[in-house]
């Protein structure tokens, strides 16, 4: 099909983060989702296929996801494109990983602060790449700025939903209840055989969370509105 995508999933890093890259139907001009801790040797990918890297796309702010924002901003001509409100977020991500390794995570690490970004997302503006275009779902409540991404049955989630389970809520800028909100209200009014790709773990599908997850299903919390 002319608008075939392709979805390579490169699972990096301690926090073992889903880095995704979406190859258009060209076959040669790619987006790059979230590059995280140890995801710089996508770069030996993209150039063994001779892809041109268009975009580098942030589902969110958190350090895990923006860590090699600035490495592939240094070594391709992408441009860097998150939601608004997740901008000081991750143009502060050195200051991010050292609050975690006072928790106890990534000791010694050490990453850069994201580039500043080339462009925001927007609700009501469809986001493209090589005559592809996908809708941009802004999904508060695990970070501000939280935005999912959805073309046909294709849903970029980042970490908004998971396979039985939802984005944690207990970092700056979380709300359960903004999340369920993002979850319930937007997510789940799209076709129940959408395939979610997570910032973390395996694919799913909307209908399997919607009748099994216990954050969010039916049975837990109701009647979808």
């Amino acid at each position: 099909m002319a608008d075939t995508i392709q979805i390579d999933r490169f699972t990096v890093g301690p926090f073992e983060e889903n880095c995704y890259l979406l190859v258009g139907p060209s076959g040669r001009s790619a987006a790059l989702v979230d590059p995280g801790l140890g995801s710089e040797p996508i770069l030996d990918t993209l150039r063994e296929r001779n892809l041109k890297l268009e975009w580098i796309v942030n589902t969110h702010g958190h350090v895990d996801h923006v860590a090699g924002n600035k490495f592939f901003k240094d070594n391709t001509d992408a441009r860097l494109i998150m939601h608004p409100a997740d901008v000081e977020l991750a143009c502060r991500a050195s200051q991010q990983m050292q609050s975690l390794q006072l928790m106890g995570f990534g000791p010694g690490l050490e990453v850069p602060d994201s580039p500043a970004p080339d462009d925001l997302f927007d609700e009501a503006v469809p986001f493209g790449f090589d005559g592809l275009t996908f809708d941009v779902i802004h999904t508060p409540g695990h970070s501000p700025g939280g935005v999912c991404l959805h073309r046909a049955e294709t849903l970029i989630v980042g970490d908004t939903l998971f396979m039985g389970s939802i984005g944690r809520t207990d970092l700056p800028g979380g709300s359960t209840d903004q999340l369920i909100a993002s979850i319930r209200g937007k997510l789940f009014q799209l076709p129940g055989a959408t395939v979610c790709y997570p910032g973390h773990g395996p694919e799913t599908t909307l209908d399997h969370e919607r009748r099994t997850n216990l954050f969010v299903s039916d049975s837990a919390v109701g009647a979808v509105p």
